[in-house]
């Protein structure tokens, strides 16, 4: 007997429903459950904008209290930071303000076709090159960070190294 697992993959990343986790390249990235809902609720509505209200909706059942707007705001900022996504040029999460979130990126289920249209002609070869764009550019992105994030660790070591040596200097 064969169980079909409901997998989304999307750049370098792999949603795997039944097994509740998120994988980049095969090792399991640590996302809350709420967060995780909220990514899955995206993902299965990919392309659409899915409302604030359907998402307190399908999120938080009725005669929950929660401080709802703060709760989707910090389950939105997890999911970017596993991510990689970035609020001001998003990649995967699009928010539209005081309506809603929308999944931009495209996604492919195992064994079917694209979750959405693709922008490019239909086909294996613009669905396949549609992907390898989108990998591309989240790698891109990330090598960004990285590069911002060793600068600003050089800059640091630089100016302790100033600060050092100017205090040796001053005490002789």
């Amino acid at each position: 007997m064969t169980t079909t697992r409901e997998t989304f993959c999307f750049g370098e990343f792999e949603l795997d429903v039944d097994a509740g986790e998120l994988r980049r390249k095969n090792r399991r990235l640590k996302l809350q459950p709420q967060p995780f809902k909220l990514l899955l609720l995206l993902v299965r509505k990919a392309g659409t904008l899915v409302s604030r209200d359907e998402i307190r909706r399908e999120l938080w059942p009725d005669g929950t209290f929660v401080d709802f707007d703060q709760s989707v705001n910090f389950s939105i900022k997890q999911i970017r930071d596993v991510l990689g996504d970035d609020a001001d040029r998003p990649l995967y999460i699009e928010t539209v303000p005081r309506r809603g979130h929308r999944f931009i990126a495209p996604i492919s289920t195992p064994g079917k076709a694209a979750a959405r249209p693709s922008f490019f002609p239909m086909g294996a070869t613009g669905i396949r090159l549609e992907k390898a764009l989108w990998t591309n550019i989240a790698e891109l992105r990330m090598a960004e960070s990285r590069r911002r994030r060793y600068i600003w660790v050089m800059v640091s070591v630089a100016a302790a190294l100033a600060v050092v040596v100017g205090l040796l200097i001053w005490l002789r």
